[in-house]
């Protein structure tokens, strides 16, 4: 049995630049942060004592025999690119909503990655991790997703991460006294707006566009040098919050999806009640909102949007495997089942016989 744990994350600048169509050319930045919600990946090698052989467990239930059965396209293509060939149950849970924002696909699949490793009996790194889950979700899914997801939430941490056209990824811890950080962390403020969406149809109404969109673009980018210097200078932390409403605005007029009037109207009223700026924390279109603003404000905000408050802290350990057990191994029983294909039934006694 292993248990894998990985890091939600939310994104604070440059989101946007990591899509591949953009950084292949121009390059792009993000600086970004894990949190301590996670989502938890259990998985063993199936013993052979059950009818089916693969079993997979999240908002849905799937029992099947082969890969090509699957319904999951990540949990089916994940399967197939490590050749996984015996049976496996795998079994989901997640601290936050699906399709809310904070990275929660992206940690899915890196979370399946590194289970199914140590599953083999290996140990990735949190480099490959990330490649192999930008692989899977962009080379062999074709999802319109970005890369900051994928290399978050394997390496955890507050980090500035910088793509580059050759295609490399670099990853930096940002550094900062302690004091300094839990400054930012007593600025924040997460609320879920209860709005799902699927960042993928979000992100298609606006990234097939941004060549058109170089000047947002550009200052998002930017904006992730000028965030790094507010808080490595020791300059006032409420010039990190106008960054935010400054990159928000950039970032909603991509597209006429990337916010709506109830996110518009949510925004406006923390505003008013004190907040000095705010994001969405993925593609848009709803999930989480993320909030800057003097710690006396966060009651009044709480109050006037009326939504629910998420607390939370930095996490640094990004995905790790946190239980491994390898058990009776059970693949020379699984062959011999194979092998001769015996069919599981049901013993019916008959009760009127019965003496």
């Amino acid at each position: 049995m292993i248990i894998c744990r990985t890091p939600y994350r939310i994104s604070f600048f440059g989101g946007g630049t990591d899509y591949p169509g953009w950084y292949r050319h121009h390059g792009g930045a993000v600086l970004a942060a894990t949190i301590d919600k996670y989502c938890y990946l259990t998985c063993r090698y199936l013993p052979p004592f059950f009818e089916h052989r693969l079993r997979i467990v999240y908002r849905k239930i799937e029992t099947c025999e082969t890969i090509d059965d699957i319904g999951h396209p990540t949990v089916r293509e994940t399967l197939r690119y490590l050749k996984i060939d015996r049976g496996v149950e795998l079994h989901h849970d997640g601290d936050l909503p699906a399709r809310s924002g904070m990275g929660s696909s992206s940690a899915f699949t890196v979370s399946l990655l590194n289970a199914l490793h140590a599953l083999r009996g290996e140990m990735a790194t949190k480099q490959q991790l990330a490649a192999e889950a930008i692989h899977i979700e962009q080379e062999v899914l074709k999802e319109t997703v970005g890369s900051q997801d994928q290399v978050l939430t394997a390496h955890g941490g507050l980090k500035h991460v910088r793509f580059q056209p050759d295609g490399e990824i670099e990853v930096s811890p940002l550094v900062l006294p302690p004091g300094r950080i839990a400054e930012l962390k007593s600025h924040l403020l997460l609320v879920y707006t209860g709005i799902a969406r699927t960042a993928a149809d979000v992100a298609k109404s606006y990234v097939a566009k941004l060549e058109t969109r170089r000047r947002q673009m550009r200052i998002m980018k930017e904006l992730v040098d000028e965030s790094i210097d507010v808080l490595s200078s020791g300059m006032n932390i409420l010039a990190f919050g106008d960054l935010l409403h400054e990159a928000w605005q950039a970032k909603r007029s991509l597209s006429t999806v990337v916010s709506n009037d109830e996110v518009d109207e949510l925004y406006d009223r923390a505003c008013a009640a004190g907040a000095i700026g705010g994001k969405l924390t993925g593609a848009g279109g709803g999930g989480f909102l993320l909030l800057f603003a003097a710690p006396e404000r966060h009651a009044d905000i709480l109050a006037a949007i009326g939504r629910i408050h998420v607390p939370f802290e930095f996490e640094s350990g990004g995905s790790q495997i946190i239980f491994y057990e390898p058990g009776v191994d059970y693949l020379e029983a699984e062959r011999a089942r194979s092998r001769s294909a015996f069919p599981f039934k049901e013993f019916k006694p008959n009760l009127a016989e019965a003496s």
